[in-house]
């Protein structure tokens, strides 16, 4: 990578060596302007949605909308490297927008479907974010209970009150509200009953050895959090699930939901379709009994 100074189109991000190094010297370092353009031309830009299993019936429960941008010089962007350009750039109120409208594209073509969509902390710091929500489900037709909106547990418990009182607004419109990333920071009851929730979703880092342990020895954590969102009335989901031995440590121990490669990787709304129908007729096994290659797609 260049030592020059960067000129005034080019993003400058004071922690971006630290966080990101694996991958800024792969990228040379992407002109602000070009994530704008493909914004206004929508060229490169897409949305995967990576299914959400029902533990009970092993059916497609929600899907979760995560966008995609595929440069046309360097390939394939990561998302961790394109949406915090978005987020320093105020770009990433326009991504939602594109993710949301498509979000609501799929949720009208299948009634009974949640599909979750990732709100961004910088994001409620916008006095029109509830206004533009509104808006653009209005304008799809969408029914908002069909629309999950993902946070992150730092977002609501950092005592940002407008955060809150957004979140609040939100969940009064029907809009379902998930708290993504759980367990990092680890919320109590006292902390949680202060946001207004319909989902827990437990972050993969609790579930990336559990298939080294047996189900005696799951994390005393893990099923504290578990608990504890029922006691709430919450429904919990764990992210990360990429073994046989995650899924049934999981079920046992009380999850309602299940994400993650062993079921599906993110995929194009068109795959999707696919696999949605295929679900109409054989739920995914969550058991050992049986084959679970299908369940690895």
């Amino acid at each position: 990578m260049s030592s020059r100074e960067p000129t005034h189109t080019e993003i400058v991000l004071p922690d971006l060596g630290r966080k990101l190094s694996d991958v800024y010297s792969y990228l040379g370092g992407i002109p602000a302007r070009e994530l704008s353009c493909a914004l206004r031309s929508g060229d490169g830009l897409s949305v995967a949605y990576q299914p959400q299993i029902n533990v009970r019936d092993g059916l497609v429960s929600a899907v979760e909308a995560l966008a995609r941008w595929h440069h046309p010089r360097v390939g394939p962007v990561p998302p961790r490297v394109f949406i915090p350009i978005a987020e320093d750039t105020g770009l990433i109120l326009q991504i939602t927008d594109f993710v949301l409208r498509d979000a609501c594209a799929l949720a009208n073509r299948h009634c009974n479907l949640t599909v979750a969509v990732n709100l961004s902390p910088m994001l409620f710091t916008l006095p029109m974010l509830i206004e533009r929500c509104v808006e653009i489900v209005q304008q799809c037709g969408t029914k908002p209970t069909q629309i999950e909106f993902e946070i992150t547990e730092r977002l609501p418990l950092a005592g940002n009150g407008f955060a809150s009182d957004s979140i609040a607004a939100l969940r009064a419109l029907g809009f379902r509200i998930a708290l993504d990333d759980y367990g990092v920071g680890y919320s109590g009851p006292r902390r949680l009953s202060r946001i207004d929730l319909d989902k827990l979703k437990i972050d993969q880092s609790f579930v990336r050895n559990l298939d080294c342990i047996g189900v005696a020895m799951v994390p005393e954590k893990l099923r504290e959090m578990v608990e504890l969102g029922h006691a709430m009335g919450l429904i919990v989901t764990a992210e990360g699930v990429e073994t046989e031995e995650q899924c049934r440590f999981l079920t046992a121990v009380g999850c309602d939901a299940l994400q993650g490669y062993f079921f599906a990787r993110p995929m194009p709304s068109d795959e999707l379709e696919g696999f949605l129908m295929v679900q109409d007729w054989a739920p995914i096994p969550l058991s050992s009994e049986g084959s679970s290659s299908r369940a690895r797609i």
